[in-house]
């Protein structure tokens, strides 16, 4: 019994392909999102996927097509879309998808193209990957530079006026620590980021909010997973899901260790003597 994977958030188009292809012998395992998609990716083996290009967003189609690819290269990979646009059928092609099947597509048809790629498997060797500590150190001035036009594009924060490097002077350190702390086991706790600490303290004296500060943090983990997206077709999905928990947590603790410089005063300060 063929197994498929059907990612799909609309929960009545959902629940209709998996009543439609289990009647037609297919085991079905049905998931509203991609965060179950990698999930089920990672412990289980497919003969099929089918997903939906968008979970909300555009790209979330990519993303379970690529984990699929890496995982399973030889599944059969299948795309719907409400909107074929040119540009999303190309991605999803160098994504290595099987096929783009636009909606709304008949039942029969369907079943057909899987049973025919079934039948037929054309096959895909194993896609080389990259771990996302790789990924983020080769790309690292490519993330701060995209930083740099989110924060710019963000009136509270260019209220302060920096030059170049003090806007991100902090970014090196605070990447290669994330880096750092990527290439540990995946147990491994935040330690302490003494230049997030001293981020903090500079950023007080620069004029800038607390608000702010955790402004900037927020723009950061959205500029490194920007990063992960543009690289989707190298990403080593089997590790990813624990990554991307490990970023978030390594950026908030960085985030936590620049409040600490940003309210205390520094050893010697005049508020620090009083």
């Amino acid at each position: 019994m063929p197994r498929v994977l059907l990612a799909e958030d609309d929960d009545a188009v959902r629940e209709m392909l998996q009543t439609s292809l289990e009647r037609d012998g297919f085991e079905v395992i049905a998931v509203a999102n991609v965060c179950e998609a990698l999930s089920r990716i990672a412990a289980e083996s497919f003969d099929v996927l089918l997903s939906d290009l968008h979970m909300p967003l555009a790209g979330d189609g990519f993303t379970v097509v690529s984990a699929m690819r890496h995982t399973h290269p030889n599944a059969v990979t299948l795309v719907l879309s409400g909107y074929p646009e040119l540009d999303e059928a190309l991605s999803a092609i160098r994504l290595q998808a099987d096929e783009v099947l636009v909606k709304p597509i008949e039942i029969a048809s369907l079943r057909e193209i899987i049973h025919e790629k079934l039948r037929n498997p054309v096959p895909h060797t194993r896609l080389p990957t990259k771990s996302v500590a790789s990924i983020l150190e080769h790309d690292l001035d490519a993330t701060i530079r995209a930083w740099l036009v989110l924060v710019e594009d963000d009136e509270e924060l260019t209220c302060v006026s920096l030059s170049f490097d003090e806007r991100t002077g902090h970014l090196p350190n605070l990447l290669s620590d994330l880096i750092y702390r990527l290439r540990l086991p995946p147990a491994a706790k935040a330690s302490f980021s003494f230049a997030a600490r001293q981020h903090g303290s500079l950023r007080r004296r620069q004029g800038y909010t607390a608000a702010m500060l955790v402004e900037e943090s927020r723009i950061l983990q959205v500029s490194i997973f920007n990063t992960l997206q543009k690289n989707l077709s190298s990403v080593d999905f089997s590790q990813v899901l624990i990554d991307i928990m490990a970023i978030a947590d390594e950026v908030d603790s960085q985030l936590k260790q620049a409040m600490f410089g940003f309210i205390e005063p520094e050893p010697g300060s005049a508020q620090s003597a009083a």
